[in-house]
């Protein structure tokens, strides 16, 4: 479905008129900025060098960072739930879940140890938010990271909700090592291309920094006003 813009010539007459200038309708072009240092944060660091960079961000946004290799993911993931007191568990629809070992028969075998883990249902729609509303855990993939951030960057999909980040108590992302790129500018040209090549892009992104917080009262830092009150990071080395 294609968006409408209503009203624009009105509006941008409206702003021209402020400023007291014609509207352009020819000749605009995107200027070229001489300087763009956004480019050059951590421009030659290696995947190593960003994994280091993210370990020390960790640490100022709260969020617990556990390494580990594929072999060993499902451990480790288990041994997170358990840390968060198990209970339920939602996780995203995702192929890729299944390819690390996280399936279905797995579950199976952690709902004996106090976890039952719910994967998003395209077919019950609306109810995968009330499980995430009471869901003690959520899981997802990163589909980017920025390592100098430490923001895991969500695509939305049919079976990525958005709830599965936001509305469980506890959030666990799983950082492939290969998602990770220098910071937000390497992020925004890619979907920036996406668009200019005529590719669909998710109807949502989310840029997820830990743990929620705020300190928007008298700055003083608050965690978990709006969302997880807490986050764990899997990097995963061999992925």
């Amino acid at each position: 479905m294609t968006g409408k813009i209503h009203n624009q010539e009105s509006f941008l007459s409206t702003i021209s008129a402020s400023l007291g200038r014609p509207v352009r309708t020819q000749g605009v072009t995107r200027p070229v900025w001489k300087h763009q240092p956004q480019w050059k944060v951590l421009q030659h660091a290696t995947q190593d060098e960003l994994v280091e960079v993210l370990r020390k961000q960790c640490v100022h946004i709260h969020t617990s960072l556990v390494e580990t290799n594929v072999a060993d993911l499902p451990r480790a993931v288990k041994n997170v739930i358990d840390g968060y007191g198990g209970g339920q568990v939602i996780t995203w629809d995702d192929p890729r879940f299944e390819r690390v070992g996280l399936d279905t028969d797995l579950y199976k075998g952690w709902s004996g140890n106090g976890v039952d883990v719910h994967v998003w249902d395209l077919a019950i729609g609306k109810e995968n938010i009330t499980v995430a509303e009471r869901s003690n855990v959520g899981i997802t993939f990163s589909d980017e990271t920025l390592a100098e951030s430490g923001t895991v960057v969500l695509f939305s999909d049919k079976g990525k909700g958005r709830s599965v980040s936001l509305l469980p108590a506890t959030y666990i992302a799983i950082i492939p090592k290969s998602t990770l790129v220098p910071r937000i500018t390497q992020t925004a040209s890619k979907i920036h291309h996406q668009v200019e090549t005529g590719e669909n892009i998710p109807s949502c992104i989310n840029f997820i920094s830990g743990p929620s917080n705020s300190a928007d009262i008298e700055m003083n830092l608050v965690v978990g006003v709006h969302g997880p009150i807490k986050a764990t990071y899997l990097l995963v080395h061999d992925l």
